[in-house]
């Protein structure tokens, strides 16, 4: 199961939204405090509409307790200091893929320590960075469509009428 994390996430309707994905996806979601939230926000739980109840989701202390309950755990880092495609890389059943909050993004500190498993969204230089949710969907369903979107349906059909 790949498995989305979220570094100390600041606004709730993103989380909402990328909780939502998770369900959608069959994937985890692990939450680093701090958050700018409380968990239980009204906000967090309407993006996520009814499937808030549905998602698995981990919340940890901090990065450190992260890897502590996470031994050996393959990390990809997204984040808009990398030289490397979120496309030029190829994505672990098991991996993990890292979001920083939207104000700053991961912590230098921590990206030193994973350049070769960094990842970006190429996008014009003169913009800062795009939303947290819709990153997340960028680089999930990449990872995704490596495996084959395995377990996921593939093929929708009409309600009242056929093909």
């Amino acid at each position: 199961m790949i498995n989305i994390v979220l570094h100390e996430p600041e606004i709730p309707g993103n989380t909402g939204n990328i909780g939502r994905t998770c369900v959608a996806t069959g994937v985890k979601l692990h939450l680093i405090e701090p958050l700018g939230f409380q968990i239980d926000e009204k906000h967090l739980k309407r993006a996520g509409m009814d499937y808030w109840d549905k998602l698995d989701v981990t919340v940890y202390d901090d990065f450190n307790d992260f890897l502590a309950k996470n031994p050996g755990a393959r990390i990809y880092m997204a984040t808009t200091k990398s030289k490397q495609k979120y496309t030029d890389v190829n994505y672990e059943e098991d991996c993990f893929i890292m979001f920083g909050k939207e104000s700053a993004g991961i912590p230098e500190e921590i990206l030193l320590d994973y350049k070769d498993t960094a990842v970006r969204i190429p996008m014009y230089p003169e913009i800062r960075s795009l939303n947290l949710s819709n990153s997340v969907a960028i680089v999930l369903y990449e990872a995704l469509r490596q495996h084959d979107f395995k377990g996921l349906e593939t093929q929708g059909q009409l309600h009242r009428y056929e093909w």
